[in-house]
């Protein structure tokens, strides 16, 4: 006869047995569901990555645009009133893709320029005699509207930016598809973006331990460290590791190099992340 499972302590319960009660009628939060998948996650069912995603997916509902929107005093906003020539000096230094473009008052947005749009005006024989013709409308949005409204109206629309307004009709700052897909899948990183600092990839920390980036490359973690780890076939600190181990590891698998002792802080299905360092004195 098969055992009765009610009897199983509410500690023990699997995600199943939880998901199953939830469908059985009893009621469900955000909070529920967001539970349910950390322990997915724990049993090895999804990855960390993709719990990351679909927990920022979950709160990305609860955020308004001035959550997330880049203010007034940060952006990079363009003058109509410019010459080209100077307009693209302005583009080349700030690396961006997109620009409001204003009149004499800098809350009278009157279009968004596109890099690609000022390049051919530049180049283009007998081009537009203004900046002003090469704008496309700008979309207007209030710092109230929810994240989720403004993917799907980015989505539908195909537009990738939009400026913020505040109360009074002012521009409180703008905001981009990637500013909200960000909140989804984390950072997202082009080739404009400053490259990582080496000293930041090696955190020491209080206890004498180091955690260090996986993507650290080998060249400086051996400059860091005086270490002399080999860089022919592998280009980063996690590459090496994990070829040492010889699969791809897990959180809390560790490993000894020479003076060296590594154990993995952060790892996923695709790849090692982080590691924590521990230096022994030569012998």
């Amino acid at each position: 006869m098969a055992e009765d499972d009610s009897t199983q302590p509410p500690e023990r319960r699997t995600w199943l047995d939880r998901i199953g009660s939830m469908l059985s009628g009893e009621p469900s939060t955000r909070e529920d569901l967001v539970e349910l998948l950390r322990d997915a996650q724990s049993d090895g069912l999804i990855a960390a990555d993709t719990l990351r995603m679909m927990e920022g997916a979950i709160a990305v509902s609860d955020l308004t645009v001035g959550d997330v929107m880049i203010p007034r005093a940060q952006m990079v906003a363009l003058s109509a009133d410019e010459p080209f020539l100077e307009l693209l000096k302005d583009v080349v230094e700030s690396g961006h893709s997109r620009f409001p473009v204003h009149g004499e008052d800098r809350d009278e947005i009157l279009g968004i320029l596109l890099a690609k749009d000022l390049l051919r005006g530049v180049v283009a024989d007998g081009g537009p005699g203004s900046v002003r013709e090469l704008l496309r409308p700008a979309v207007l949005i209030p710092e109230s509207k929810k994240l989720n409204v403004l993917l799907r109206e980015f989505r539908q629309s195909r537009n990738h930016m939009a400026i913020v307004i505040d109360e009074y009709g002012g521009v409180a700052g703008l905001v981009t598809i990637e500013d909200v897909l960000e909140q989804i899948v984390g950072d997202i990183d082009d080739e404009h973006d400053e490259a990582e600092n080496p000293e930041e990839m090696i955190a020491a920390q209080a206890d004498g331990q180091f955690v260090v980036d996986a993507l650290t490359p080998i060249d400086d973690f051996n400059e860091r460290f005086g270490a002399d780890f080999d860089d022919d076939e592998y280009d980063t600190i996690g590459g090496l590791v994990t070829a040492a181990i010889g699969h791809l590891p897990e959180a809390g698998e560790e490993l000894t190099l020479g003076r060296f002792s590594f154990r993995v802080a952060r790892a996923d299905a695709r790849r090692l992340h982080a590691l924590h360092l521990s230096i022994h004195a030569d012998h």
